[in-house]
Protein backbone atom coordinates (compact mmCIF):
# COMPACT_ATOMS: atom_id res chain seq x y z
CA UNK A 1 0.00 0.00 0.00
CA UNK A 2 1.18 3.43 -0.88
CA UNK A 3 1.92 6.01 2.02
CA UNK A 4 -0.70 8.68 2.56
CA UNK A 5 1.03 12.38 1.70
CA UNK A 6 0.47 14.35 4.72
CA UNK A 7 -2.10 17.29 3.91
CA UNK A 8 -0.74 20.83 4.10
CA UNK A 9 -1.88 22.82 7.14
CA UNK A 10 -2.79 26.66 6.05
CA UNK A 11 -1.16 27.62 9.38
CA UNK A 12 2.74 27.78 10.09
CA UNK A 13 3.98 25.94 12.77
CA UNK A 14 3.70 28.72 15.45
CA UNK A 15 0.38 29.55 14.55
CA UNK A 16 -1.35 25.81 14.85
CA UNK A 17 0.66 26.31 18.22
CA UNK A 18 -0.55 29.10 19.50
CA UNK A 19 -4.07 28.33 18.09
CA UNK A 20 -4.44 25.13 19.43
CA UNK A 21 -2.00 24.56 22.41
CA UNK A 22 -4.36 25.39 25.30
CA UNK A 23 -6.79 23.12 24.08
CA UNK A 24 -4.68 20.40 23.69
CA UNK A 25 -2.81 20.76 27.10
CA UNK A 26 -6.76 20.52 28.95
CA UNK A 27 -6.95 17.40 27.02
CA UNK A 28 -3.77 15.95 28.28
CA UNK A 29 -4.20 16.58 31.91
CA UNK A 30 -7.45 14.95 31.26
CA UNK A 31 -5.88 11.89 30.33
CA UNK A 32 -3.45 12.14 33.09
CA UNK A 33 -6.40 12.13 35.46
CA UNK A 34 -7.96 9.32 34.15
CA UNK A 35 -4.36 7.41 33.82
CA UNK A 36 -4.49 7.92 38.09
CA UNK A 37 -8.14 7.16 38.97
CA UNK A 38 -7.41 3.76 37.40
CA UNK A 39 -4.50 3.59 39.46
CA UNK A 40 -5.44 4.31 42.08
CA UNK A 41 -8.57 1.67 41.51
CA UNK A 42 -5.72 -0.94 41.91
CA UNK A 43 -7.25 -4.83 41.30
CA UNK A 44 -8.05 -6.76 38.52
CA UNK A 45 -5.89 -7.97 35.38
CA UNK A 46 -4.91 -5.48 32.68
CA UNK A 47 -7.51 -4.85 30.73
CA UNK A 48 -7.80 -4.94 27.03
CA UNK A 49 -8.73 -1.43 26.34
CA UNK A 50 -5.86 0.18 28.85
CA UNK A 51 -3.53 -2.04 26.74
CA UNK A 52 -4.66 -0.13 23.67
CA UNK A 53 -4.46 2.88 25.43
CA UNK A 54 -0.85 2.76 26.28
CA UNK A 55 -0.21 1.28 23.29
CA UNK A 56 -1.71 3.95 21.70
CA UNK A 57 0.04 6.72 23.60
CA UNK A 58 3.54 5.08 22.47
CA UNK A 59 2.13 5.35 18.94
CA UNK A 60 1.77 9.48 19.80
CA UNK A 61 5.54 9.54 20.06
CA UNK A 62 6.65 7.59 17.74
CA UNK A 63 6.77 10.56 15.47
CA UNK A 64 5.56 8.48 12.05
CA UNK A 65 2.96 10.50 10.11
CA UNK A 66 -0.68 9.76 9.82
CA UNK A 67 -0.88 9.16 13.75
CA UNK A 68 -4.72 9.93 13.58
CA UNK A 69 -5.55 7.17 11.39
CA UNK A 70 -3.45 4.84 13.03
CA UNK A 71 -4.88 5.71 15.86
CA UNK A 72 -8.14 4.89 14.84
CA UNK A 73 -6.82 1.27 12.99
CA UNK A 74 -5.39 0.64 16.70
CA UNK A 75 -9.23 1.06 18.18
CA UNK A 76 -10.84 -0.50 15.83
CA UNK A 77 -12.03 -4.52 14.96
CA UNK A 78 -10.25 -5.35 11.76
CA UNK A 79 -12.29 -8.23 11.21
CA UNK A 80 -14.36 -8.08 8.27
CA UNK A 81 -16.55 -10.98 8.98
CA UNK A 82 -19.76 -9.64 11.04
CA UNK A 83 -20.32 -12.00 14.40
CA UNK A 84 -23.15 -13.96 14.79
CA UNK A 85 -24.30 -12.03 17.74
CA UNK A 86 -23.73 -9.18 19.90
CA UNK A 87 -21.61 -9.81 22.93
CA UNK A 88 -22.97 -6.40 24.37
CA UNK A 89 -25.29 -3.79 24.37
CA UNK A 90 -22.65 -0.83 23.21
CA UNK A 91 -19.21 -0.60 22.07
CA UNK A 92 -16.41 -1.12 24.15
CA UNK A 93 -13.57 1.50 22.41
CA UNK A 94 -11.23 -1.30 21.33
CA UNK A 95 -10.91 -4.35 19.66
CA UNK A 96 -10.86 -7.19 22.60
CA UNK A 97 -8.98 -9.65 20.51
CA UNK A 98 -6.63 -7.63 18.48
CA UNK A 99 -3.29 -9.61 18.67
CA UNK A 100 -1.16 -7.49 21.60
CA UNK A 101 1.52 -5.22 19.78
CA UNK A 102 -0.04 -5.43 16.61
CA UNK A 103 -0.62 -1.81 15.16
CA UNK A 104 -2.53 -2.02 11.97
CA UNK A 105 -1.46 0.05 9.12
CA UNK A 106 -3.48 3.49 7.68
CA UNK A 107 -6.60 2.79 7.06
CA UNK A 108 -7.60 1.55 3.61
Amino acid sequence: MAATKPVGCPLTRSQAVDMYFMEHRAKLIDVAAFLDRVDRAGGGDDDFRMQAFREAVALLLDGAPNRAARLLNLFSDQTRDPIAAAHTKGATGAWPDRPHGEIPGDID
